[in-house]
């Protein structure tokens, strides 16, 4: 059955209401809309933190790196993707040949670091620098600087570590 002319203006309201109160977050009858359940990502709560904070619980790194060593998580779980570390090692310490399963990013944030990846030419980080490790390639670092290097790495992967032969 077709509408009348005169019914056409009334629904074309009754649609503007529903609108409005869908757009103001109110069902038509005025209760409140529930917001949408958060799921993945935007359901983590954002996160700003300076490498000094005193809420950062520094432990000793892995058995491989010993002695003047230590690794704060900033985010996520290390034995899952996607987890960001911090990791401090003090003035002129050496960190052995190595390699990880994963891709490492990396910013130096305090120091000057030495780092090699085998097959590459070594580099020197100043604070600020950014540096790729791929997935696997052993790669070595040393401290140049008497003050501590702390150093934000980002994986992809679980983070670990593994001892490498000598780079070549």
């Amino acid at each position: 059955m077709a509408k009348s002319r005169s019914a056409r203006p009334a629904l074309a309201f009754l649609a503007l209401i529903a609108l409005s109160a869908s757009a103001a977050g109110q069902g038509i009858a005025g209760q409140a809309t529930p917001p949408p359940a958060r799921v993945g990502p935007a359901a983590e709560p954002p996160l700003a933190i300076a490498p000094t904070a005193e809420s950062l619980q520094w432990g000793p790194c892995p058995p491989l790196l010993p002695g003047d060593c230590r690794i704060a998580v900033l985010h996520g779980d290390p034995s899952r993707p996607n987890a960001d570390v911090l990791l401090r090692i003090g003035g002129g310490y050496v960190l052995p040949p190595h390699r990880h399963s994963s891709a490492e990013r990396m910013i130096l944030l305090t120091g000057q670091l030495l780092v090699r990846y085998s097959g590459a030419t070594a580099a020197t980080l100043e604070p600020g620098h950014y540096a790729y490790g791929p997935a696997s390639r052993p790669h070595t670092g040393r401290c140049l600087s008497t003050e501590p290097c702390t150093l934000f790495i980002a994986f992809e992967g679980p983070v670990d570590a593994e001892a490498a032969a000598v780079l070549d």
